[in-house]
């Protein structure tokens, strides 16, 4: 009895349904955001920094664009109240950032250990502030500053004690609280996932020679998520220097914050209280160097760091 074998049917290969195009067509939408959302602002920045709208006679006469040169930037190094904004914020960025690395951190440890009960609760009830927009939350708080509105200040003064948390000393400190409350979720998010790779059995082998939780954290956990923790650090870094939501909209209920009281909103004055976009851009192309200088320097210090941790070992 024989039997017939059934003819091989050849197998088709695929060459990919873009041909060569196909990789340039799924990077293409990232390049076009990229370009258009990133690139373009800064070019036309540097462009506008460069030209000055020249009136004459008297502003009746009309105006015209003229190339400036260096000249807006002479203007803006020149101009007290924006360079006085730029020591407002690093005093700012030296306390705030520290203090909230340090409580985002300590949350993350305590939430990857088996002593918290409810951990996805709390979890979110942490995270949840920051799903509230800045300008909302700085609203939110702005009446929790009021004397005449705050329950908090209300209880303090019937006990006492009269806190003005909008003074001119004091109103750094509440746009500080302000950006804690808000950040500290999604930083204690990041360096808790990070904390979900470090593989367990090293925690195990710590555990066989005797260390403890707090000497598994600060020897193990803590080196482990060290670039996590960079990018936190980074970001914060980043986003002090473009400080402006909480004090603009502080500024509605307190006086103690001027138009120019960070380099975002002076840059924001001059655009439109000055009526002078021109100096804005060079203002906003210098704020920019000035945070791309920081941070390199807070990369190199961290490569630095990191070297010679590892020729230590």
């Amino acid at each position: 009895m024989t039997s017939l074998a059934s003819p091989r049917v050849p197998r088709r290969r695929f060459s990919g349904a873009g041909g060569p195009w196909a990789p340039y067509l799924f990077v293409a939408p990232f390049v076009v955001l990229f370009i258009v959302f990133l690139v373009a602002p800064i070019v036309v920045a540097v462009v506008n920094s460069l030209y000055s709208r020249q009136s004459s006679g008297l502003g009746f006469g009309g105006s015209a664009i003229e190339f400036v040169g260096l000249d807006n930037f002479i203007r803006a190094f020149g101009d007290r109240d924006f360079l006085m904004g730029f020591p407002r914020v690093i005093l700012y960025g030296v306390v705030q950032v520290p203090v909230m690395m340090i409580i985002a951190a300590g949350l993350a440890l305590l939430f990857d250990t088996a002593l918290v009960k409810g951990r996805r609760f709390f979890q979110f009830a942490v995270f949840l502030p920051y799903a509230v927009p800045g300008v909302i939350a700085a609203l939110l708080w702005g009446f929790l500053y009021q004397p005449s509105v705050s329950p908090i200040l209300q209880f303090f003064s019937s006990i006492g004690i009269d806190l003005n948390l909008l003074a001119p000393g004091t109103v750094l400190w509440s746009i500080a609280n302000i950006n804690l409350w808000s950040l500290i979720g999604i930083n204690m998010i990041i360096l808790f996932a990070a904390l979900q790779s470090v593989p367990r059995e090293m925690y195990e082998a710590a555990r066989l020679d005797g260390a403890g939780e707090v000497r598994t954290a600060l020897q193990i956990k803590l080196p482990m998520i060290a670039p996590a923790i960079l990018l936190t650090t980074l970001s914060s870094i980043i986003g002090t220097l473009q400080l402006f939501n909480e004090p603009q909209v502080l500024q509605t209920i307190t006086s103690n914050i001027p138009s120019d009281y960070t380099p975002n909103m002076a840059i924001y004055a001059a655009s439109t209280l000055g009526k002078d976009p021109n100096l804005a851009s060079a203002m906003a192309v210098i704020l920019g160097l000035a945070t791309l200088v920081v941070s390199l320097l807070v990369l190199s210090v961290n490569r630095r760091t990191t070297k010679r941790a590892a020729d230590g070992i």
